[in-house]
């Protein structure tokens, strides 16, 4: 299985679905599970583990998985969506691009302007201006503090202090499942960023900063009518 499998099987939603496709991300993880599993028996790896095979998979893939899936529904509200590096490794940048990486540098004083490290960007096209910031991994512990750490710098600079801070994961170890007790990964989203989007079919307690995954284009459009 590629990943190019992935996007095949999210355009299949879509033409059931329509502009909802993105409400059923989590049906699609299962079912590229199956099929990747079929695949991997075909020629296991060595350990004999398909779990470990298919986060290696999922891991890899996820990032550009979500960017595929939010792309459309965000350029239909007027807005556009770049991956982060590719303002961090392009050697060229288009005018457009380049203001939107002046919009998001963090100042570090006599140690120059740095991006934060964050998978996708939503801006507006007609002035460049950052909206928000997703962090996409397949569980909590692989960069949620981090991801606290970067809302933190961008909240002390006028140029940057509205931008909002996502993080998007299926939370494979169910992180977030509960508000109380709340998990060291949860407190952490609860009170240092402006929200987490779950993909899962799973039941989890939501609350304003933790969501399933379809309620992130709802709250995308809330933000931009508070921009108007």
């Amino acid at each position: 299985m590629t990943y190019e499998d992935l996007e095949k099987l999210y355009d299949e939603k879509k033409k059931k679905f329509g502009i909802d496709a993105y409400k059923h991300v989590s049906e699609l993880l299962i079912e590229a599970k199956e099929i990747h599993k079929q695949d991997w028996a075909k020629s296991p790896t060595p350990n004999g583990d398909h779990e470990q095979s298919w986060r290696a998979f999922k891991g890899k893939n996820l990032e550009k998985l979500i960017q595929y899936i939010i792309t459309d529904e965000v350029e239909g509200l007027g807005l556009k969506v770049i991956n982060g590096n590719t303002l961090e490794r392009s050697l060229r940048l288009s005018k457009e691009f380049s203001q939107v990486k002046r919009n998001l540098a963090i100042n570090y004083g006599i140690y120059g302007m740095h991006l934060p490290d964050v998978d996708i960007i939503v801006y507006k096209p007609e002035d460049c201006k950052v909206l928000a910031v997703l962090s996409c991994k397949v569980t909590l512990r692989e960069r949620i503090a981090q991801t606290g750490y970067w809302k933190f710098k961008l909240l002390q600079d006028e140029t940057t202090k509205h931008i909002k801070v996502y993080f998007v994961t299926p939370d494979e170890d169910g992180t977030l499942t509960h508000k109380e007790p709340a998990k060291k990964g949860r407190a952490i989203v609860e009170v240092d960023l402006d929200g987490s989007y779950v993909l899962t079919e799973e039941d989890i307690e939501e609350s304003d900063k933790v969501k399933l995954f379809p309620r992130f284009i709802d709250d995308l459009k809330r933000l931009l009518k508070n921009e108007d």
